[in-house]
C-alpha cells in the first residue's frame, strides 16, 4: 500500500493522486498498528499493565470511563480501538477490561462530534446531538448487558470457529454486536428523535439576530458544493429577512400588506403614516455584517477551492446579487427621505407622483414574493421580465407627467428635482430587485437542488 500510494500520489491525474493518498493513508495506518504492537511487546518486559486489571462491574465502569478519556484526547474512536486491539494482542490488558474500553471509545467519540459542531449551523448541531444520543444510549445498554453480550460472543465464536483465546477477534465481534444492538434499539425512535432535534435547535436559531450568518461556517468551505449551497441560502435569507423589510418600510408600507392579496391602490390609500425609519441605520445593523461575511466566504471559496467554470460563475453571480442588494438599499434611502416629506405635504400633485412610485415598487415586490413562494414560477417569472423591460425603458425615457407639472407650475423647482432623481431611483430599485430575484431564485434553483441531492 505504501509503495503504490507514494507512486500514485506523484501522478498528475487527480484520480490517481487521490487513490495514492488513500493507499498511503491506509498503509501508514496499518504500519502504525504494527509499531504499536511491537511497542507493547517491548513494554511488557518492564511493566505488565494487565496487573492493573479490575474485575466485575467496578472494572467495567472504570475502563469505560478510561476509554472515554482516551478517545477524547485522541479525537478518534478508530485510533482508540486500534490501541485497544494492539494492547490486547500483546497481553497488556485483560479481555473483560478491553470490552469496557471499546464501549468507552464509542461514547467518547461523541465528544469529538460535539466539539466539531460548535461552529456549525443548526443542521450540524442536530446531527452531532443525534450522534451523542445514539452512542450514549448504546453505551449504557452495552454496559448493562456486558456480561450476557460476552457470553453471546463466546457462543458465536464457536459457530464461527474463532479460537477461545483469540481475544482480538472476539473483541471485534463484541464491538460489532453492541453497535448493531444500538441500531435495533434506536431505529423505532428515529422520527421522535428528529422532531425533538428540529424543535430544540430551531428555537436556538430563531433567537439569533438577522445579522448573524445562518448557513455560513468554516465547515462549508471544505467542498465546492456545500460552499455554493450555503452562499445561496445565506443570500436568500438576507433578501427575505432584510432587503424585503427595508425596501417596504422605506416606502412606509407594511410587509404583510405586500404579501397579501389586497389591491395595491387600497394599500397606498391607507398607508399614510410615516414609519420614521433610518434606512442607513438598518443597513449597518441588519445588512452590512452579513453582506461582508457573504463576500468573504465567496472570495475564500474562489481562492481556496477547486471550482469548475460553472461553479466560478455561480459564486460570481452570488457576489453580484449581494452587491445589487446593497445598491437597492442606497436607492431606497434617498427615496425614503422624500416620501416621508411628501406624506406631510399639502401638494396633492406631488403626493400622486410619489404614490405612483410606491405602487410600482410594491407591484414588483409582490410579484417577486409570489415568484419565490408559489408553484407557478413560470407565470410570475414572465411578469418579472415584463416589469424589468418596462423599467429599462423608463430609465431611457423622460417622465412626461413631471414635465407637465413643471409647465403648469404645480410643483416647485426643488420638488421637480427630487421627483426626477427619485424617478431614476425607483427604476433602478425595480431593475435590481428583479436582477436579484433572477440570480437567486430563477437561475440557480435547479442547480441548487442537484447540489443538495449530491
Amino acid at each position: 500500500m505504501l509503495v503504490f500510494g507514494v507512486v500514485f500520489s506523484f501522478q498528475k491525474k487527480p484520480s490517481l493522486k487521490g487513490l495514492g493518498n488513500v493507499l498511503a493513508g491506509l498503509g501508514f495506518f496499518f504500519l502504525g498498528i504494527h509499531y504499536m504492537k511491537d511497542g507493547f511487546e517491548v513494554f511488557k518486559q518492564y511493566i505488565d499493565l494487565s496487573q492493573y486489571a479490575v474485575q466485575g462491574y467496578l472494572g467495567v465502569l472504570i475502563y469505560t470511563g478510561l476509554g472515554i478519556i482516551i478517545t477524547t484526547v485522541l479525537q478518534s474512536s478508530s485510533a482508540t480501538l486500534a490501541l485497544i486491539l494492539t494492547a490486547l494482542s500483546a497481553g497488556q490488558i485483560e479481555y473483560e477490561n478491553a470490552l469496557a474500553l471499546a464501549i468507552g471509545a464509542n461514547v467518547g467519540t461523541t465528544i469529538t462530534a460535539v466539539l466539531g459542531a460548535i461552529g456549525s449551523n443548526s443542521a450540524g448541531k442536530r446531527l452531532a446531538m443525534a450522534h451523542f444520543i445514539f452512542n450514549t444510549i448504546t453505551g449504557l445498554v452495552a454496559v448493562a448487558l456486558i456480561f450476557p453480550l460476552a457470553k453471546l460472543v463466546n457462543y458465536l465464536s464457536e459457530s464461527l470457529e474463532i479460537a477461545p483465546t483469540n481475544y482480538v477477534l472476539k473483541l471485534a465481534l463484541f464491538h460489532t454486536i453492541f453497535n448493531v444492538l444500538g441500531v435495533v434499539i434506536m431505529l423505532p425512535f428515529i422520527k421522535k428523535l428528529e422532531h425533538f432535534l428540529l424543535r430544540f435547535f430551531n428555537k436556538t436559531e430563531e433567537a439569533k439576530d438577522v445579522h448573524e450568518p445562518k448557513y455560513l461556517n468554516t465547515a462549508v468551505l471544505k467542498f465546492p458544493g456545500t460552499a455554493i449551497i450555503a452562499l445561496i441560502k445565506e443570500s436568500k435569507y438576507l433578501y427575505k429577512n432584510s432587503i424585503f423589510e427595508i425596501v417596504t418600510h422605506a416606502l412606509n408600507i407594511h410587509r404583510s400588506d405586500v404579501k397579501s392579496h389586497e389591491k395595491i391602490k387600497n394599500i397606498i390609500e391607507k398607508s399614510v403614516d410615516d414609519f420614521h425609519i433610518n434606512v442607513d441605520e438598518l443597513y449597518y445593523s441588519k445588512v452590512k455584517a452579513i453582506y461582508g461575511k457573504i463576500i468573504q466566504y465567496a472570495s475564500t471559496a474562489q481562492s481556496t477551492l477547486r471550482l469548475n467554470k460553472a461553479q466560478i460563475n455561480m459564486v460570481t453571480d452570488i457576489k453580484i446579487a449581494n452587491r445589487k442588494m446593497v445598491e437597492i438599499i442606497k436607492h431606497s434611502s434617498e427615496l425614503n427621505r422624500n416620501i416621508s416629506k411628501v406624506l406631510n405635504s399639502d401638494n396633492e400633485y406631488l403626493k400622486q407622483e410619489y404614490d405612483g412610485y410606491r405602487k410600482k415598487i410594491i407591484k414588483v415586490l409582490r410579484v417577486i414574493y409570489l415568484f419565490r413562494t408559489e408553484n407557478d414560477a413560470k407565470k410570475y417569472g414572465s411578469k418579472l421580465k415584463k416589469l424589468k423591460h418596462d423599467a429599462n425603458d423608463n430609465v431611457r425615457l423622460s417622465n412626461k407627467s413631471i414635465d407637465k407639472l413643471i409647465r403648469k407650475n404645480l410643483i416647485t423647482a426643488e420638488e421637480a428635482s427630487s421627483l426626477f432623481n427619485d424617478y431614476t431611483n425607483v427604476n433602478e430599485i425595480i431593475r435590481k430587485l428583479i436582477d436579484v430575484a433572477e440570480l437567486l431564485y430563477a437561475k440557480y434553483d435547479s442547480l441548487l437542488e442537484k447540489e443538495e441531492q449530491q
